[in-house]
This record gives structure tokens, C-alpha cells and sequence, in this order.
């Protein structure tokens, strides 16, 4: 799945820039008057073959400005055009999770296991460091060299620096351990857990 998507990702970037190109290209070729000055024979329905030439005449701008139903059209175009725009460009920025994880199985040919399940074993292992309530545990990058990202929420109690330490020395160095790693890179978000002020009497 994630393949087909970059696959979907490249030919769209790929046509976009062609479009582009091209547009731009046409536009710098009647601009700048090339074709009158190489003595280029265009297509008679080529636009923009000089510098005073438009891609669409008055008439043709004009034709259904008279309207009532035009304005909300273009309007509702432009605004599905651009909400469409927008979802693609976060879809990109967003970090995918790896859906599997390289092990180094010692044989030169690697096993995989499934990035769900390691995910699972680091939360449920960072939730038994005491002072932490919740944890979760996304794995991002590629699976050769995946990054983890955690999000602990700490107990009233709970000291930072400790829960911390304990977390890099145990849940992280234990899964970099056993999928034969030399690095697990790692992001730890803290929050503190609301609770409700004790009445002392």
C-alpha cells in the first residue's frame, strides 16, 4: 500500500512539473518573441506566439460572466481545487508509520516483524516504568532504520529525568537490542496527567 502510494506521489509531481514546464515554456517562448526571431512555423493554434498574444480573447472571458450560476461555480472549483491541494500537502508532511521493521537475524538475510507489534512491546514495556501512566508509541522512518516517537503521561509523583532514563536504558535499548539495531533514534513527548486537587481537612 504505501508503495502504490509513492508510486501515485511521483506520477503526480511528475505531471504537475511537466505541466508546469510547459506552460512556462510557452509562455517565455511568445514573451520574448522567439518565434519570430528563430523563425519558428508554430501551429495556428498555438497561444501566446508573440508578446502581444493572450490565451483567451474577451470574448472568450467573457461568454458566460452574465450568468448566475457562473461566479458560484468558478467559486466552488477553486475551493474543492484548493481543499484538495492542502489535504495532498499534509498528506505528504505527514510521518507514515512503518508497517515493518528489518531484523537482523545474523543469517546475511534479515527477518521482518510487523511495526504494530514492536510498537505494542515498547508502550506496554514504557508503561511499567513507574511514574508513567500512558504511553504511545508510533514507529516512523524507513525499516531498515526506523525512528520512534512517544508520548508518555506521567503520574503526579513522576520524576522526568528518571522516567527518562529508565525508558532509554530499558524499553528503547531493549528493542534496538533485539532487532539488531545500532541506533533507534528517539522523540519523548511528556505530559502530565490531570488529576483533581485533595481536599486536606
Amino acid at each position: 500500500m504505501r508503495g502504490v502510494r509513492t508510486a501515485v506521489n511521483r506520477v503526480l509531481l511528475g505531471l504537475t512539473g511537466l505541466l508546469l514546464l510547459g506552460t512556462g515554456g510557452t509562455v517565455l517562448l511568445g514573451g520574448l518573441d522567439l518565434p519570430a526571431r528563430w523563425g519558428l512555423d508554430l501551429p495556428s493554434g498555438w497561444p501566446w506566439t508573440g508578446p502581444d498574444g493572450v490565451l483567451l480573447t474577451a470574448a472568450d472571458r467573457t461568454r458566460f460572466t452574465g450568468r448566475g450560476w457562473w461566479w458560484p461555480a468558478v467559486i466552488a472549483a477553486l475551493a474543492v481545487l484548493a481543499a484538495l491541494l492542502l489535504w495532498w500537502l499534509l498528506a505528504q508532511l505527514r510521518r507514515r508509520r512503518l508497517g515493518t521493521v528489518l531484523v537482523d537475524s545474523g543469517d546475511g538475510t534479515g527477518a521482518t516483524v510487523r511495526g504494530r507489534a514492536l510498537e505494542e512491546a515498547l508502550a506496554a514495556e514504557a508503561e511499567a516504568v513507574p511514574g508513567v501512566d500512558r504511553a504511545g508509541v508510533v514507529l516512523t522512518g524507513r525499516r531498515t532504520a526506523p525512528r520512534l516517537r512517544a508520548l508518555l503521561r506521567l503520574a503526579p509523583h513522576a520524576d522526568p529525568g528518571t522516567v527518562l532514563r529508565r525508558l532509554s536504558e530499558g524499553a528503547v535499548a531493549h528493542a534496538r537490542t533485539s532487532a539488531g539495531l545500532d541506533e533507534l533514534p528517539a522523540e519523548v513527548r511528556l505530559r502530565a496527567v490531570r488529576h483533581r486537587a485533595e481536599r486536606v481537612s
